[in-house]
């Protein structure tokens, strides 16, 4: 089952995922699992569809983090190189057969191709260029355009997207600065 609005949000959404960058500091005590799974239910989505990633000199920005569509998403900036990607999660599979029927982002209209690439997927389209990891049940897309992110970054990206530990999930939540403990 495919849905074409879903696989044009990640790219549609990131715009707007991006209108609160600058701070990306986490502000507080590593969180636990507890306060992660109250902070995906405030943001509508699964607990089990939040990931993170690593990549040297990327951070995630907190103010991107949340839900569309009942997916999660998260937006990945590196300010030294002026670059971004966006992370998004949801419920699904890719095959051989559906990659490249599923439209990458806002160039829906453009062929995708698509590159088995060890566990992961490689997908270009326009633009635009993408990993979708299948990971038992969840499907992970990193996102980014050509021209902003290297291959080999993205790749980078996906072998490294898991799900948060607690400190992990310290930098997805709001700062509570200023909160009264």
């Amino acid at each position: 089952m495919l849905r074409p609005v879903r696989a044009l949000l990640p790219l549609l959404l990131l715009p707007v995922l991006l209108t609160g960058c600058g701070a990306d500091e986490s502000g507080g005590a590593a969180a636990d699992s507890a306060d992660l799974a109250a902070a995906a239910s405030d943001w509508g989505v699964a607990p089990e569809l939040v990931y993170v990633t690593e990549v040297s000199g990327c951070t995630v920005s907190q103010e991107s983090v949340g839900t569309y569509n009942g997916e999660f998403a998260a937006a990945y900036l590196s300010e030294k190189a002026g670059s971004r990607f966006g992370l998004f999660v949801g419920r699904g599979t890719m095959t051989a057969e559906s990659c490249p029927k599923q439209p990458l982002g806002e160039v829906s209209k453009k062929q995708v191709s698509c590159e088995r690439d060890g566990d992961a997927w490689y997908r270009k389209a326009g633009d635009s260029h993408a990993y979708a990891v299948p990971d038992d049940g969840v499907l992970v897309h990193l996102i980014a355009d050509v021209d902003k992110v290297d291959r080999a970054v993205l790749r980078k990206a996906a072998e490294a997207a898991h799900r948060p530990d607690d400190a992990e999930s310290a930098a997805l939540l709001p700062t509570t600065e200023g909160a009264g403990t």
